[in-house]
């Protein structure tokens, strides 16, 4: 089987070494290449796997038409057009860490915590010329207790159960070809912008009687980026409670300050 790869962060990496290890050829990789620490793009030089632009690789589909079996997109932030939707013998699949079809587009961890809800989860599902809206494949579900995790922490326990929906997708390729799949319904599910995300981390400094913080805290807690905060004069600002200064506490060391 032969795959184009498109992903990021260490996750991808470590799926990219694994489909290698499958015996699985990857032509290409598409990944923040521009970015010198990025895990993918380390990870594809290290195996000799050419890294290229999105559009280097709908070019490649095109001089090339059945070539490519299958396009894999893991955290993969861009919107992917044809040919790499239609080309591909077995399709393009995106790994989705959230519940489909309910939660589409960004800021699911940030969702699953102020949403207070009981379970979470990653989606297999091919895809379309929308985000997140292409058949359905395979879901694995978790249960989490809201109240314990960060968007950080979330997302670790996310990508555990990710790792394995990928790896139990590809094998099935590997055995079955084009995986049976569900189509999504536009009404089932809800789609949430980067904007709209921004939003939510905002803390109303007029309406605090009306702000869970130590809830918004925790479900936009992610450094580097910014959290849940607020802006003084254009700058943002970052809030942190006990809590989390407690996870950052070296444990090694100790302090007389309660």
């Amino acid at each position: 089987m032969k795959m184009i790869f498109m992903g990021r962060k260490k996750y991808a990496a470590e799926m990219l070494q694994w489909t290698v290890d499958q015996g699985i050829e990857v032509a290409l990789v598409c990944t923040d290449s521009q970015f010198q620490n990025s895990p993918t793009m380390l990870k594809a030089n290290e195996l000799g796997i050419p890294v290229v632009s999105m559009e280097e690789a709908e070019n490649y589909v095109n001089s090339h038409p059945g070539d490519i079996d299958i396009v894999v997109s893991y955290l993969y932030w861009r919107k992917i057009h044809n040919p790499l939707i239609d080309g591909p013998k077995y399709g393009c699949i995106n790994f989705h860490p959230a519940i489909l079809p309910d939660w589409r587009g960004t800021a699911g961890y940030n969702i699953a915590i102020l949403k207070k809800l009981p379970e979470w989860g990653a989606t297999a599902h091919y895809v379309d010329k929308n985000f997140d809206t292409g058949s359905i494949i395979r879901v694995y579900k978790f249960n989490f207790d809201y109240r314990i995790e960060t968007a950080q922490s979330l997302e670790k326990k996310t990508q555990n159960v990710q790792m394995d929906l990928y790896k139990s997708i590809i094998l099935d390729i590997l055995e079955k070809g084009k995986l049976s799949s569900t189509p999504q319904k536009k009404e089932d599910g809800v789609y949430i912008s980067k904007k709209e995300m921004l939003e939510m981390m905002r803390i109303d400094l007029n309406n605090l009687e009306n702000e869970d913080l130590d809830l918004k805290i925790r479900a936009f807690w992610f450094p580097p980026y910014d959290g849940a905060g607020f802006e003084v004069n254009g700058k943002f600002y970052t809030l942190v409670n006990n809590e989390i200064l407690k996870t950052l506490h070296p444990k090694d060391t100790t302090s007389i300050v309660k």
